[in-house]
């Protein structure tokens, strides 16, 4: 008599674990080894910052831009808004522009006073549905999508940021040259 052998529960998790975890980890290895999206996407919004600016895609055209997709309550979001601040200070000089793009419902002023109890000095703004359509739309937060000197998505990573993945990501869109 042939006995039948199912997999042990413990592989069984480890499978499960891994479907979970492979959409979430692929885009972060993708911007790191540089396997850009098939999907060429050239978002176009306009935003106005907590400082009362007004920002939009197309002004930023020339310069690499990381839209940061955020909110207050978002933990992950908490722990990378350090590492986005000290990665906008090393290469803002290079042309990047880091937007933080709050999905936050409460008033300006309780973004404004989270955002200045932690230093982040680049422009954030409170984001509504549009602009996440334009972005091609978020299943997590935070999501970051790396737009390239020439408007073009580069990479979306949902997630917190990892220093090795979208850092590389960031220098090789710095230095990359719009003809």
């Amino acid at each position: 008599m042939i006995r039948r052998r199912w997999p042990h529960w413990s592989t069984l998790v480890l499978l499960a674990m891994g479907v979970w975890a492979a959409p979430r980890l692929l885009p972060h290895v993708g911007a790191l080894v540089n396997v850009r999206s098939r999907e060429v996407r050239t978002p176009s919004f306009t935003v106005q910052t907590l400082n009362g600016d007004t920002l939009s895609l197309a002004s930023l055209r020339g310069q690499v831009v990381l839209v940061n997709v955020w909110a207050t309550w978002c933990l992950p979001c908490r722990v990378e808004m350090p590492l986005l601040e000290s990665t906008w200070q090393r290469h803002k000089a290079a042309g990047l522009v880091i937007l933080g793009a709050s999905v936050d419902r409460a008033d300006a002023s309780v973004v404004r006073a989270f955002v200045a109890a932690r230093g982040i000095t680049y422009p954030v703004a409170i984001v509504g549905a549009e602009v996440i359509a334009a972005l091609g739309g978020v299943r997590g937060y935070p999501t970051s999508v790396l737009i390239g000197r020439d408007g073009r998505v580069r990479h979306t990573v949902m997630g917190p940021i990892g220093p090795l993945t979208l850092e590389a990501a960031i220098r090789r869109a710095v230095e990359e040259r719009v003809p």
